[in-house]
């Protein structure tokens, strides 16, 4: 068994930086959305169902009385805000049981090994490649949450080819964001937006597959280039829970993939093969895919040659190591929560799509772009977010002469940049989690690729307006 999981010192302990952590800076932006309940004004559209969804009537606005929510209350929405999220909580402690038991047959560790000695002189292969394939994951099928079951794979592998542990997290987060960004074919995104806006499905595919392309290479070249200064200064990298060391062993291993190791990685691939055809055929979400990688997980175990008490004590192990990653899933949702007991997001929407009626077309769609940023903190759920805001945003368009589809675009590219950098984001802090790196340092790292990226956004949809990007 490898070391890859043992907690490391910092490399350079000059000084130890102060560093926040996640649930304290979570529990601080409850309490902030607590007290907005008590100083913003509530109000209300009124919802319906169309085929299946809920979404907002854009002209039935109205304030109603105050209902600002309590201390008592604020704690009572933690605990709700975990019920919420609990598909997603339970999906991650799943994934989590499951590597626990393939790395009980000591598969990780070999594939790696054997990866990290055909990579050690073409490493630089490794980013452009996986990055791309997590690209097209959250771009085609909307990827996001099944990314983290990767991560214990790459980080160990980045590490081993004298990378770091950000490296490893980024290539999975930041290729599966670029994806989400331009959301070629995203049907929890934009086919959701395009339904909601009555656009033809995954019309417009040509200007998301240009913008794709751009997202990406900008993605792997930030990525590349922190990469390559931390393969030549390693006192540069930023490890988390990992050890470099003990990564740096698998390349002097002679350890090589025997027959078992062989057909338990066939059943992983088999299994992702599986998972996309449910995806995209048969809409399958996140039981589903559960339910494939508890079977999964038995035939692993059973290929692996260990008995029911081993994959039992590993999969609880591996769902143990998670527990903090999951929990601050439900955490972040309880922001949601808050808020929509105040009933101030609606009147946020309201006031937004009020202000921005007056403006010219090309403030007006940067206003809106702006705004969905905005609202992507609050609600961190591409579908959630489509479905709150669309039913206003798709009237608001008509009436400021901006196409539906520059709408959708706004949308997709507010929701894929909000993946990678806020807190309420449950899968990047579960990501996070995993590493073992603070919200506080990743936040700092990757927040030029933010910027670059908003700035790719913010052209975009000017272009759009410009260009009258439609159908309509």
């Amino acid at each position: 068994m490898s070391q890859l999981g043992k907690n490391v010192e910092p490399i350079t302990p000059n000084r130890k930086p102060v560093q926040i952590n996640a649930f304290a800076l979570l529990f601080f932006v409850v309490v902030v959305a607590m007290i907005l309940t008590f100083i913003l004004p509530a109000g209300e559209y009124n919802r319906v169902e169309v085929d299946g969804r809920t979404i907002v009537e854009a002209d039935s606005f109205k304030w109603i009385e105050s209902s600002p929510v309590y201390p008592f209350d604020m704690f009572k929405a933690l605990h709700q805000g975990m019920v919420e999220a609990s598909g997603i909580i339970f999906f991650v402690l799943i994934i989590g049981g499951f590597f626990g038991v393939l790395k009980a047959t000591g598969t990780i560790d070999v594939l790696i090994a054997t990866m990290a000695r055909k990579l050690q002189k073409r490493e630089k292969l490794l980013i452009p490649i996986m990055m791309l394939f997590f690209a097209a994951g959250g771009s085609l099928m909307g990827m996001a949450e099944e990314g983290l079951a990767y991560i214990p794979l790459l980080i160990p592998l980045a590490l081993a080819l004298g990378f770091d542990t950000i490296t490893g997290m980024a290539i999975v987060l930041l290729g599966a964001a670029a994806g989400f960004t331009t959301a070629v074919m995203n049907p929890f995104t934009v086919g959701i937006a395009q339904g909601i806006a009555e656009l033809p499905l995954f019309s417009g595919i040509g200007l998301r597959l240009v913008l794709f392309v751009v997202v990406y290479l900008v993605s792997v070249i930030f990525v590349y280039r922190h990469a390559m200064k931390v393969k030549k200064n390693p006192e540069l990298g930023i490890y988390g829970n990992y050890d470099k060391s003990a990564a740096d062993e698998l390349l002097k291993s002679n350890i090589n993939l025997s027959t078992k190791h062989k057909l338990i990685l066939g059943a992983f691939l088999l299994n992702y093969v599986v998972l996309a055809y449910g995806v995209i055929k048969f809409e399958w979400y996140l039981s589903e895919i559960a339910a494939l990688f508890m079977i999964l997980t038995i035939v692993v175990g059973i290929v692996g040659k260990l008995s029911i008490d081993n994959i039992v004590k590993n999969f609880m192990s591996g769902s143990a190591a998670l527990i903090a990653g999951a929990l601050i899933i439900g955490v972040s949702r309880a922001t949601l929560v808050v808020l929509s007991q105040g009933h101030i997001v609606d009147p946020m929407l309201h006031g937004v799509s009020e202000a921005i009626k007056h403006v010219p077309g090309t403030i007006s769609v940067i206003g809106m772009y702006g705004f969905q940023t905005v609202i992507h903190f609050i609600l961190a759920s591409g579908s959630g977010h489509a479905m709150l805001t669309m039913p206003i945003m798709t009237p608001l368009a008509d009436l400021l002469d901006i196409t539906r589809q520059t709408a959708v675009l706004s949308f997709s590219f507010a929701d894929g940049i909000g993946n990678i950098i806020f807190p309420t984001a449950g899968t990047l802090m579960a990501g996070l989690a995993i590493a073992g790196i603070p919200w506080t340092k990743w936040a700092k790292w990757v927040f030029p690729l933010v910027i670059i990226q908003f700035v790719i956004g913010l052209i975009a949809v000017v272009v759009a307006h410009a260009i009258n990007y439609g159908p309509f």
